[in-house]
Order: structure tokens, then C-alpha cells, then sequence
């Protein structure tokens, strides 16, 4: 396979999950679900305010003083011999000066045969990408809005073409306590190349996400509902696979209602003893499922679950997600108390 064939292929790889809205973009690692609590919760929950340090990737405002000294690892496996994994630090200064952020991910693509674009074999080469980001927060001074921000530096390296980025990310955290509501906003990824790859300027993955959440009076549950993709309103596609013959042999593509593109927008999770020793976690991608649900064949794409266990200073996480009957993805993760 020629080499720039092989290149496309895996910047392919990050965006097999996001429908119309990936191949767009370059650096779509950064749409990666890098914790297993978000994973297991079906992704992009920009709610969830306790000590958590992880949750400050996903939405910059939830960055709290509980968070203070803890340390979170991850890990998992993508597809073939893809891998990607991402760290985050909290540290609180000054309770009055809030809390500072520091995290990085990254994804490593495996390697790759080179051949020419004669079919002769070359030297194997590789790929991967990162982003190092710092991050902070604020609690505006007698209200229960919060407000955060960081800045990402991303590099990307594809076979011998090289590209070096930058980002901000925004989010607002309002928490009504009187009903235990979290409600959230969060715009990502504003940004631009500082260095393309051959010369070409590339968009980067912005998105805007809102999201509510709540636990539940009398039931140890709390549920998260997320918004995902506001800036775009049809991010639907119709799936070739899923089109009708028509009798004189032509096709009529697969046609995408308003209720059912509405829905792709949508990612619903539920944690059960969400403050327990013990958390149990269920969620659905519904956008993930629709596009990668196969016709006349149950393989329950879009949905993920997985736990949370702690003991003394130390959280051990795990996620499972239901892509396809070939792929599906593990992450683990760590989290430490290092007070």
C-alpha cells in the first residue's frame, strides 16, 4: 500500500466514533474519552464535581480544592496495536486563589510497513500524538458559578510529517446545592496549527458540550445527561449499508429523521452509590450506536458501563465500550491521594 495511503489510514483511526463530525479535523485524538469514569458513563460528561481530578480534561470549571495533591494514571487499548493513556495533577496553592491543573494525553498508533507508491517495501515507520495542558478555575465570590480554563499544546507526529498546535478550553459549572443539579458548559479545542504538516492549515475539533446532572433524594444514584456537538446541528450520515435497492437495481441512501439526528446529540449515564467505596456505572452514546449498529443483528454498539473501587488513598477504575462486534475498548485507571 503506498505510504501517503498508510498515512491516511490512520489519521482515520481517532475519528471512526464520530461519524460527520470526525475526518474533518485534524488532531481528533483529542475527542479520545481519556478517563474510565467518563467512558464507563458513555463520554463527555462535563458535570461531575468531587475529587476527581480526571473530570478537570473534560470541563476545566469542575477543578476544585478536593481535588488538592491527587494524582490519576490511565490506560487502554484502541484498535489493532493502537494505545493511548493520560495523567492529571491538581494542586491547591491557596484556598482563596483556587486550584491549578496540570495533565497530559497522548495516543501511540503502533507501527506501520512502509511501502512505495510502486508496492515496494521501505523502511516501517510509526505515528503518535499528544497534548500538554494546564489548567484553572474559579469560584466567582458569593455565587455558585464557576468558571475555568486551559491551554493545550499539541504535537503530532505521522511518519515523517510533523505538526505542532495549540487550544484553550472554557467551561462554566453552575451548582444549584438546594436540589443537588449540576448544570455545565464547555467550549473546546479553540484553536490552530502553529506548524501544519505539509503546509496545509487544518481546522481543529471545537466543539460545544452542555451538560445537567443529579443525585437522586432518596436513591443512591445520580444520573448525567450530556449535549454533545452544539455547534454543529446535522451530524448525522447515512450509512451506505443501510440504503434500499430499489427494483430497477438503483439505491435510495438510508434517510435520517429530525427525532433520530436530535437523539445522536445525546449521551445518557447513571452511577449507582456514586460516594460509596463501590460505584457502579452504565451509559449510552446514542450517536455511537446508531451509526455503528449493524440491520438485523443485535451488537448493542453505544453502550459502556464499568466501576469504581476504592481503598484507603487509592481508586482503582475500569470502563468497557461496545463499539462493534470487532472492536471494543478497555480503559483502567489509577487514582492517588498523595496528600
Amino acid at each position: 500500500m503506498p505510504k501517503h495511503y498508510v498515512l491516511f489510514l490512520m489519521l482515520l483511526l481517532c475519528s471512526v466514533s464520530f461519524g460527520q463530525v470526525g475526518g474533518r479535523y485534524t488532531y481528533q485524538f483529542l475527542n479520545l474519552t481519556a478517563s474510565p469514569r467518563q467512558a464507563a458513563l458513555g463520554g463527555k460528561v462535563i458535570t461531575i464535581y468531587d475529587e476527581d481530578v480526571n473530570q478537570a480534561m473534560s470541563n476545566p470549571a469542575v477543578l476544585n480544592a478536593d481535588m488538592d495533591n491527587h494524582l490519576a494514571l490511565n490506560y487502554g487499548n484502541y484498535y489493532g496495536e493502537a494505545s493511548y493513556g493520560s495523567a492529571s495533577y491538581a494542586y491547591t496553592y491557596d484556598r482563596h486563589v483556587q486550584t491549578f491543573y496540570a495533565g497530559v494525553n497522548y495516543i501511540n498508533y503502533g507501527s506501520f510497513e512502509g511501502y512505495d507508491e510502486n508496492g515496494q517495501a521501505t523502511s516501517d515507520f510509526t505515528g503518535s500524538e499528544g497534548a500538554l495542558s494546564f489548567g484553572y478555575a474559579y469560584n466567582v465570590p458569593f455565587t455558585d458559578l464557576h468558571i475555568g480554563a486551559s491551554a493545550k499544546l499539541i504535537t503530532s507526529t505521522l511518519e515523517s510529517y510533523n505538526s505542532i498546535g495549540g487550544a484553550v478550553d472554557v467551561g462554566l459549572l453552575y451548582i444549584d446545592e438546594k436540589n443537588d443539579l449540576n448544570y455545565a458548559l464547555v467550549f473546546r479545542n479553540i484553536g490552530t496549527q502553529f506548524r501544519t504538516y505539509s503546509g496545509i492549515q487544518e481546522n481543529l475539533p471545537f466543539e460545544i458540550t452542555a451538560g445537567i446532572s443529579q443525585e437522586l433524594e432518596h436513591v443512591p444514584i445520580r444520573w448525567h445527561l450530556t449535549l454533545e456537538n452544539l455547534q454543529q446541528w446535522n451530524i448525522s450520515f447515512s450509512n451506505p449499508v443501510r440504503g434500499e435497492t430499489n427494483i430497477d437495481g438503483s439505491t435510495t441512501n438510508e434517510k435520517v429523521s429530525f427525532v433520530n439526528n436530535a437523539l445522536r446529540h445525546v449521551i445518557f449515564g447513571i452511577e449507582l452509590f456514586p460516594k460509596k467505596a463501590v460505584n457502579l456505572r452504565l451509559g449510552y452514546n446514542f450517536r455511537r450506536g446508531e451509526e455503528l449498529r449493524v440491520e438485523d443483528q443485535r451488537n448493542f454498539s453505544g453502550i459502556s458501563l464499568g466501576f469504581g473501587l476504592k481503598i484507603n488513598k487509592l481508586k482503582f477504575n475500569y470502563s468497557y465500550s461496545r463499539y462493534t462486534l470487532a472492536g471494543n475498548t478497555s480503559l483502567f485507571g489509577l487514582i492517588l491521594n498523595l496528600q
